[in-house]
């Protein structure tokens, strides 16, 4: 089935690749929003939206009164992690405790539901979320972890549980952008083994394994990304 791609995820591609064929280098100041919006024929809006998704995952840096430049794809120790986009609503310490409870629920529902094809498919983004990130291509690599965790969420046998989910999306799709910057490659091995993990939980129907393992998941992105949150996992156990 054709899934229409959003303008502004379809200007931080075409911007992407263009930082990774080395078109635009590091260092080097990008277009104004000016031009970049009449080259692509896109609103100004959109290319904003484009530029701070790729500020988030660390290939440009917006500097007030001077422009945007490009980073870069320098290892993970030379970066920063941008700002968090949603302060004035949430903390990201309150986003990634959100998805620890709400997602390891759906996880623990899951099990058992989910079908042979949710199987093959979790497992086929498992595999692309690697090849990505091995490509540094970053935005192919939180896409693939999006729609492994929406398939789950769709898969959890509680419409309200699902819709929860979906209506958190924007924050948790930040999430997963958020702390690529300063992530290091072992986290990303580690990552995808977590994954792993947990499509053995759903395929056997073990709602306990199933929960450890995606909790464990987002334990561990979250400390990735500076915070501890396991704290507020009340029904974590690894007992």
């Amino acid at each position: 089935m054709f899934t229409r791609i959003p303008v502004p995820q379809g200007v931080a591609r075409k911007l992407q690749t263009m930082i990774l064929d080395g078109e635009l280098k590091t260092g080097e100041k990008i277009p104004s929003q000016r031009e970049l919006s009449e080259k692509f024929g896109v609103s100004r809006a959109s290319l904003r939206e484009a530029l701070m998704t790729l500020e988030t995952i660390g290939l440009v840096k917006t500097e007030a009164g001077r422009g945007t430049f490009v980073v870069g794809t320098s290892p993970a120790s030379a970066r920063t992690m941008a700002e968090w986009r949603y302060s004035h609503s949430y903390a990201l310490k309150e986003v990634f405790e959100t998805r620890l409870m709400l997602e390891g629920e759906i996880a623990a529902r899951a099990a058992g539901r989910v079908v042979d094809d949710d199987i093959q498919a979790l497992t086929d983004l498992t595999d692309d979320m690697e090849r990505s990130w091995a490509a540094r291509d970053y935005l192919a690599n939180v896409e693939a972890d999006l729609k492994f965790h929406a398939i789950i969420a769709r898969a959890c046998g509680n419409k309200m549980l699902s819709e929860l989910y979906g209506q958190v999306r924007d924050q948790v799709t930040e999430t997963q952008r958020q702390p690529i910057p300063i992530t290091d490659p072992k986290r990303m091995e580690a990552s995808v083994s977590e994954h792993r993990r947990l499509i053995d939980a759903l395929a056997r129907g073990d709602s306990i394994g199933a929960r450890r393992a995606m909790t464990d998941h987002v334990i561990n992105t979250a400390a990735c990304a500076g915070y501890d949150i396991l704290e507020a996992g009340v029904a974590h156990s690894h007992g």
